[in-house]
């Protein structure tokens, strides 16, 4: 058996935790899952897959759940995985998944590649398709448990026991998240999430970390006034600009200032761009902001300095999304040369080729 721990919290997850599980059974690991309450069936079909399953009272307090599961492992190096996470298989994860425990030092934490969908900022980025893009992100979900912990009721992280900083190195893991696939069970999930972070914050004080969740819980149900002065109060904190959330609230509160058609103000965020234009979702959104402040010559620079940003976390900011605006620039412009140059480069993007078409029959 490899000696890793696979550790699941559920409840109510009878619509999920069958094909979670079913995926990660392929592999020889110990499976946990800690059940905090179900009244469906999750407890009986993880059964089906685990001896190891385990009842844990609800304290609203997510971290305490997973450190009881975490404490239920009998290998020290720990995977937590959510129902609603399905493994990807390859021949090339089977090989890297057995040398995982061998790949970092027990003072690190691997972060996994977690892809889901989202339509949280589908109706800034000038484009008529409904089409939900894939978001790509890298959540720390490996460790060593003699020196690693999560803290925070919600929205909880990792954490070193002995206080010391933990250092976050990237794994040959990939899940797709599916639990956010319908717009009600995505309100259902923000709504017990803000109240649980408003507590949080009631009892915790100010905390930029939590102001963030709570503006993108807010963000996602595309409530953008409500979310905007959470990411301002957070931003006006003392924030590491180096931490992933930070960049990551920087972007949404981009989106919230277009949403709400604030776009002189975010011009404002040219004063950062040095520091968070090392993602192309970052330049994607300066384009947006050029874009709908009619700077036009600057919002076709920073599209076309997206398309050559390898690293992203929404599908499409560094290609096929980024030349359909310059072609829907060119095309407003008269430009109906560049305009087909670069719908061309979008590929099969269904919007491109309708405009495609449409010029064509036009000058033909």
């Amino acid at each position: 058996m490899l000696p890793i721990s696979v550790c699941i919290i559920a409840k109510n997850e009878e619509n999920y935790i069958g094909e979670c599980l079913r995926r990660l059974s392929c592999y020889d690991w110990e499976i946990i899952v800690v059940d905090t309450g179900s009244t469906d069936s999750t407890v009986e079909i993880a059964h089906t897959y685990t001896s190891h399953v385990y009842h844990f009272d609800w304290v609203n307090d997510f971290s305490a759940a997973r450190n009881y599961s975490i404490s239920k492992a009998s290998n020290d190096h720990i995977l937590v995985v959510d129902c609603d996470e399905y493994l990807e298989k390859d021949e090339t994860a089977a090989h890297l998944i057995v040398r995982l425990p061998l790949l970092l030092s027990p003072r690190q934490a691997g972060m996994l590649n977690l892809i889901s969908l989202s339509a949280d900022t589908a109706d800034t980025r000038q484009e008529t398709d409904t089409a939900v893009p894939l978001v790509h992100e890298h959540v720390a979900r490996f460790f060593h448990r003699k020196y690693t912990r999560y803290e925070g009721s919600i929205h909880e992280q990792l954490a070193s026991i002995d206080g010391t900083p933990l250092e976050f190195v990237p794994i040959p893991l990939t899940f797709y998240h599916v639990g956010y696939s319908t717009p009600a069970i995505k309100k259902k999930k923000a709504d017990r999430n803000i109240a649980m972070l408003e507590a949080a914050l009631q009892a915790d004080g100010a905390n930029p970390y939590l102001l963030f969740q709570l503006g993108q819980s807010y963000f996602g149900l595309s409530d953008y006034e409500r979310a905007l002065p959470y990411f301002e109060q957070a931003l006006s904190m003392d924030v590491n600009e180096k931490e992933d959330y930070v960049q990551t609230m920087v972007e949404s509160y981009g989106y919230c200032l277009l949403n709400l058609k604030l776009y002189e103000k975010a011009l404002e965020l040219e004063g950062i761009y040095d520091i968070f234009a090392k993602t192309a979702d970052f330049v994607f959104l300066m384009g947006l902001i050029y874009m709908n402040n009619a700077m036009f010559r600057e919002a076709v620079r920073e599209f076309q300095k997206a398309a050559s940003i390898p690293v992203y976390a929404v599908d499409g900011v560094n290609s096929y999304k980024a030349y359909y605006n310059i072609g829907v620039i060119y095309e407003c412009m008269g430009n109906m040369q560049e305009a087909l140059e670069y719908y061309g480069k979008c590929g099969a993007y269904e919007p491109a080729r309708k405009r495609k078409n449409a010029i064509s029959a036009v000058h033909s």
